[in-house]
């Protein structure tokens, strides 16, 4: 059986553009709950830079935002274990 190359690409590849560094009010802090949830995964894991498009100055800032804000329970850990059972 033959596959068929049907070329091109799924999606456009956009310049990564740090927002913290084009956006200079916006600061990272552990309280600010919305915009660290951008950076996690629905499995709880921090994103890579490769998808955020942050640099590597910010980006440590935001996993240690994330770390400190998961410490205080204002984000979980992991995902919800028995989310899909039904009791």
């Amino acid at each position: 059986m033959e596959h068929e190359y049907r070329g091109g690409r799924k999606f456009i590849a956009r310049p990564k553009i740090c927002q913290f560094c084009s956006e200079k009010d916006l600061e990272i802090d552990y309280k600010n709950v919305d915009l660290l949830r951008r950076y996690v995964t629905e499995d709880g894991k921090i994103r890579p830079r490769r998808q955020t498009g942050t640099c590597a100055k910010h980006q440590r800032a935001v996993a240690a935002a994330v770390k400190k804000s998961r410490f205080i329970a204002l984000i979980p850990y992991t995902s919800e274990p028995y989310q899909d059972v039904v009791r």
